[in-house]
């Protein structure tokens, strides 16, 4: 194939756990393969020391991917492995590299890896940049990001909120903002009843969903003193909470009994498996993102494929993804505004929002983030 190009992933995938950066990286690099492009993943020996991983563990029990070239090979902590990744690289001489930036921690790994790369004059470099002011604020941040900045040729941000925390570094490097996909790797939607039943549901209950792993900035706490709310209980509204716990589950478990809201909340604390993710978004009405701050949320596309309402507020990215009133509701990040907007949410109904859903997911496609990839790309001049 005269068109075919060598494309290299740096970023999360297989053995790491999945989540939005790991399935983010293999569903694009299918997309890649799909288009008659060959790809390799290179992804981590060890993301993060244990110390500074919040979960339980960090690696899959799944099977691997039998389609994807995937090489275990960069360690976060040691020089010497990002000197060996970034020389084996820059003899490989893939023609596009596109790394996945979303934490300083890792700036010195991976801008260590681009700057070796960059020695063969051929692979053009291509930063994801999830975050570049992380949610967490750590000393240092700006110095790592810098370093790692000036590693790549150019950048896709996928809001327009890491496109401002972008420019405020003035790399003067070429950019593309464009739609995050599609998360439609999970199997296609089930029925709300199969989902219930699945999850030993009640079949009717109004039921609202927070997704994915639990941070402070991701706001559960203020969706807890919502449930706490009158009118929600007069409603009889149930919150799932599915994801696990990146930071003291004591305080959550304290504020939902200190509210006496234990016969509302349902918790499912454990990473949720891929091949479960279908029925838990499925078995909601609604899906709940009450976070303080943003940059974009992976739930977002995750809803869309599954066409699920969304409350979301109106923090960073969240707003630019969801048409208030089509495809779901925009609150603002207090538990009275979340209250009001999860009540008029069921005023509305489920059915109201979905003509808005179906005609709004058609353009987070995958093949437009791969053809934004390689159109950034033929714009470098190494």
């Amino acid at each position: 194939m005269p068109d075919q190009k060598h494309i290299v992933i740096l970023g999360s995938a297989y053995p790491l756990r999945g989540g939005g950066l790991s399935t983010f990286n293999e569903r694009l690099a299918r997309e890649f393969m799909q288009q008659g492009h060959r790809v390799t993943i290179y992804t981590f020996s060890l993301q993060y020391p244990s110390f500074l991983f919040p979960g339980k563990t960090q690696y899959s029990t799944e099977p691997a991917p039998r389609d994807l070239n995937i090489k275990v090979k960069l360690n976060s902590v040691n020089p010497l492995s990002w000197f060996n990744v970034g020389r084996e690289l820059c003899k490989v001489r893939p023609d596009i590299l596109i790394v996945r930036y979303w934490l300083p921690f890792l700036a010195p790994s991976l801008g260590t890896v681009c700057r070796q790369v960059r020695k063969n004059r051929h692979t053009k470099l291509i930063c994801i940049a999830d975050n570049v002011i992380p949610h967490e604020k750590r000393p240092g941040d700006n110095a790592f990001t810098k370093y790692f900045l000036g590693s790549v040729h150019a950048f896709v941000t996928m809001s327009d909120q890491v496109k401002k925390d972008l420019e405020s570094f003035n790399t003067g490097k070429p950019f593309v903002l464009t739609d995050h996909p599609l998360y439609d790797n999970f199997g296609e939607p089930v029925s709300k009843q199969e989902a219930r039943k699945h999850l030993g549901l009640p079949e009717n209950d109004k039921l609202i969903l927070f997704f994915g792993f639990i941070r402070q900035y991701k706001g559960l706490d203020i969706l807890l003193e919502s449930m706490a709310d009158e009118r929600i209980r007069k409603a009889e509204v149930k919150l799932m909470v599915a994801g696990e716990f990146y930071q003291d589950k004591k305080t959550y478990l304290e504020q939902i009994d200190k509210y006496g809201i234990s016969n509302s909340v349902i918790l499912h604390s454990d990473f949720i498996a891929d091949q479960e993710v279908k029925y838990y978004c499925c078995a909601a009405d609604f899906i709940i993102q009450p976070y303080r701050h943003a940059t974009q949320s992976g739930v977002t596309p995750l809803a869309y494929h599954f066409e699920i309402p969304m409350v979301v507020t109106n923090v960073g990215g969240l707003p630019a993804m969801v048409k208030d009133r089509e495809t779901g509701l925009i609150a603002e990040p207090r538990s009275t505004s979340i209250t009001d907007h999860i009540l008029e949410a069921y005023t509305l109904g489920v059915k109201h929002f979905l003509p808005g859903i179906k005609e709004a997911k058609k353009k987070y496609s995958w093949k437009k983030m791969v053809d934004t990839i390689e159109g950034l790309a033929n714009e470098v001049r190494i």
